[in-house]
């Protein structure tokens, strides 16, 4: 990558940091994007997968496999609290995660691959939408345009705050947590707050539920038995000081190393509010959101990232725990042999989703050059 080559693409960095668009809603920015590929003349380019969804298609000269590279396109509902010349133009809106380095990043081994096909195989680059949702991998994986591009491996990153700039964090086996938020609502009758005893309050029920979630966390290291419960919202009826609620609901987040943990947790929590809805005659309901399954790391293409790293001397970790993080990169998995490594951002640098985080333009040629490095070994 030439200077003027790493200067024009931190220059389209900070015209898509200052553009945000939300999970669903991206279709500016897959427009930027679809521009930026057609220039470079693909083989195949897809578009509309999964909703703003691009894949881009190298073909080989030789048949072989299929290697894909895949980077999110959306953004965070947060206020954005910088400094910055390229500071996001719309309100409650900002690239707080990174992803529009990891776009140009994908976009940099695009250039590459326009420069020079890989020898055999194919190399397809996916842009895809709605990540921080956890929707955007499994809608890009069931739309029927992702059966043409389907890979035989995916590869993929993140920046990560806390470890040192440059330095490759490389889980061996669990990559990301599973997680999923868990809404849980109880139904019972109103009554005159001077005669609560002829409603229904789930008062109680919440109380104790609240608690007993809570319990549920076992806490310590990152293992199999690890499970998390965060409690993050709930209401009791209506302001008022003259009725006694009728309804009340608890928003608890459920976090897991791994998928098979998820569902006993989930198992753990719907006997819980059933016994709960019972003991007071009240109707319960759950429903999940911002679902999350777990990142494992197939062996084969965590030495193919490990090979790359080590090929271009970037300073390079193996761990065996995984990140807390969710992730919905794991969809890729249900069809591939994955790996996801994380790239450091600075061991002070504000964490991810912060108001004033801002991805570091110096990891542009590294995550790339990491990526065209692990293309050029499987495919030459």
């Amino acid at each position: 990558m030439t200077p003027d080559e790493l200067d024009r693409l931190i220059a389209l960095r900070h015209a898509l940091h200052s553009a945000p668009e939300l999970s669903g809603a991206e279709q500016e920015t897959a427009a930027r994007i679809l521009s930026e590929l057609q220039r470079l003349n693909p083989d195949q380019i897809l578009t509309d997968i999964g909703g703003h969804g691009i894949a881009a298609v190298f073909d080989g000269a030789a048949p072989g496999a299929t290697v894909a590279i895949r980077c999110e396109l959306d953004a965070l509902p947060i206020q954005e609290e910088s400094s910055l010349s390229y500071i996001s133009q719309t309100s409650g809106k900002a690239h707080l995660c990174g992803h529009d380095g990891h776009m140009v990043m994908v976009l940099a081994v695009a250039e590459e691959m326009a420069r020079q096909r890989p020898a055999s195989g194919r190399v397809v680059l996916i842009f895809q939408p709605a990540e921080e949702t956890g929707q955007g991998a499994k809608a890009f994986r069931e739309d029927t345009k992702f059966a043409e591009i389907r890979p035989d491996m995916v590869l993929s990153l993140h920046n990560l705050p806390g470890l040192e700039l440059g330095h490759v964090s490389l889980p061996v086996g669990p990559a990301n947590c599973a997680s999923r938020g868990a809404r849980i609502r109880l139904t019972g009758r109103t009554s005159h707050a001077a005669a609560p005893q002829d409603g229904r309050s789930p008062a109680l029920a919440i109380a104790q539920l609240m608690q007993k979630l809570a319990a549920l966390a076992t806490g310590g290291a990152l293992d199999e038995d690890y499970a998390l419960t965060t409690l993050t919202h709930a209401t009791l009826g209506e302001p008022t000081f003259g009725v006694a609620p009728g309804v009340g609901e608890v928003w608890v987040t459920l976090r897991t190393a791994t998928d098979r943990k998820m569902q006993e947790l989930i198992e753990a929590v719907h006997v819980m509010v059933e016994s709960a809805a019972a003991d007071l005659g009240l109707g319960h309901m759950i429903t999940y959101h911002d679902v999350f399954d777990a990142c494992t790391n197939a062996p084969d293409a965590v030495q193919v990232i490990e090979a790359a790293c080590h090929a271009g001397a970037v300073p390079i970790t193996l761990t065996e725990s995984p990140q807390a993080f969710s992730e919905d990169f794991g969809q890729f998995g249900k069809s591939a042999r994955t790996a996801m490594f994380w790239l450091g951002v600075g061991e002070s640098h504000p964490q991810l989703h912060n108001p004033d985080y801002d991805f570091p333009d110096a990891l542009i040629p590294i995550g790339s050059g990491i990526f065209i490095r692990a293309i050029r070994q499987l495919l030459g």
